[in-house]
């Protein structure tokens, strides 16, 4: 039988249950990432997850994905009208290569996409901090000197500012006595005494998984256990030069710590 009548053949064929689940399983997978992505976006839960930089692509292929759908809804929708006016069967909606039997890609992607909308992002906490590498030697930092215009007055310097700062001159006695007024949240520092606490925050460089955490030491005049770990505060003092673990470290002398809510974005970029 040649090539042209095996096709024949097979256009004459009826479309089986299974060869519409498995289209209707690639639409629906189609829709739900869509829903996801513009979901995502629409709650402002994209800032947990991705820079700024990337908003308007995540949106734009959520949109895609969902035109896509609706695309292959209208496809399916008229080849299954042309069954009742004639032997036209289902052709199929594409192939490709898959590791998984017909239909597993698509159902993993439907209950991936079902459990993104069950389960909210959440920020990072101080473990995650501790896990990705918060250590008491925090004016080394992985964020590489950039150009940033950093505020006149050093109390108006952000945390990640500082950060910057300490990179582009690491000399801690340089910026002993000015004063400081940061926010972030709490950390309990490895290997130091329990009179002092780290100042974090996350900074997202393309998305969380590459979030990495800055902090700076700040030294209180209690016990660090009035403060629990992941509070977001507001700290006011002063800069001092603290050795820890036998290094000389710029350290915030702490007159003020305020508890405030944390911000609706907590990460920096």
């Amino acid at each position: 039988m040649t090539s042209s009548e095996n096709l024949g053949r097979y256009r004459r064929q009826r479309p089986s249950l299974w060869q519409l689940w498995l289209a209707m399983l690639d639409i629906w997978a189609l829709a739900a990432w869509g829903v996801l992505l513009i979901t995502y976006w629409l709650n402002g839960k994209l800032s947990l997850l991705i820079h700024p930089n990337y908003f308007l692509l995540v949106m734009s292929t959520g949109i895609v994905l969902l035109i896509l759908a609706a695309l292959k809804g209208f496809q399916l929708i008229s080849q299954l009208r042309s069954r009742s006016s004639g032997p036209i069967t289902l052709v199929p909606m594409g192939q490709h290569m898959s590791w998984f039997p017909p239909g597993w890609s698509s159902g993993l992607l439907i209950i991936t996409a079902i459990l993104g909308l069950l389960i909210e992002p959440k920020v990072f906490t101080s473990q995650t901090a501790i896990q990705r590498g918060v250590t008491e030697s925090l004016a080394i930092t992985r964020s590489q000197p950039q150009s940033f215009r950093s505020a006149s007055k050093p109390e108006e310097r952000s945390l990640i500012e500082w950060i910057r700062t300490l990179n582009v001159y690491p000399e801690p006695d340089a910026y002993k006595g000015q004063k400081v007024n940061v926010q972030g949240f709490i950390v309990y520092p490895p290997n130091l005494p329990s009179q002092y606490l780290l100042i974090t925050r996350f900074v997202i460089t393309c998305c969380a998984a590459d979030a990495y955490p800055v902090s700076l030491p700040v030294k209180l005049k209690g016990n660090r256990n009035a403060y629990k770990p992941d509070t977001w505060i507001e700290v006011q003092g002063q800069m001092i030069t603290e050795t820890l673990n036998n290094k000389r470290q710029l350290t915030i002398e702490a007159n003020s710590i305020k508890e405030i809510p944390e911000p609706a974005n907590p990460y920096n970029y």
